[in-house]
């Protein structure tokens, strides 16, 4: 294919895998809805989400390098959401002592910024293992 029509290819597929993985994300969040949040100015909200969307992208990314085709980066894109929603799960399961949710929900930022890091962190190793 020529370079730029797989490069906007690329780009289309990426904005559509970040927008069904914020769908999902969505969906997790039981106690708050994440735009609204993010419309009332939670930065906590806000940085987690941050972090889901690079998170994701990074995953894209490391794909694209290492990939025969565009079908390819679908198909790890899809896993990556899957992965991030797992990490999303865990972290807030080895939480014990507070709900993750209930604190960014409630604007801790501290959370917020733990969350992002959490998302962009293992992307880079989810997205170091794609051969």
């Amino acid at each position: 294919m020529e370079p730029f029509i797989l490069t906007a290819v690329y780009f289309v597929v990426a904005i559509a895998i970040v927008l069904i993985g914020l769908t999902i994300f969505e969906f997790m969040t039981k106690k708050y809805k994440d735009w609204d949040e993010v419309l009332n100015d939670n930065h906590a909200v806000s940085l987690s989400i941050g972090g889901k969307i690079i998170g994701i992208c990074i995953i894209l990314a490391f794909s694209i390098y290492h990939s025969a085709s565009v079908l390819d980066t679908i198909i790890w894109g899809a896993f990556g959401i899957l992965l991030q929603m797992i990490a999303y799960l865990l972290f807030e399961l080895f939480t014990r002592k507070f709900s993750v949710e209930e604190q960014l929900q409630k604007g801790n930022i501290s959370v917020g910024i733990i969350s992002m890091c959490v998302s962009i962190g293992l992307a880079f190793v989810i997205g170091a293992s794609i051969t």
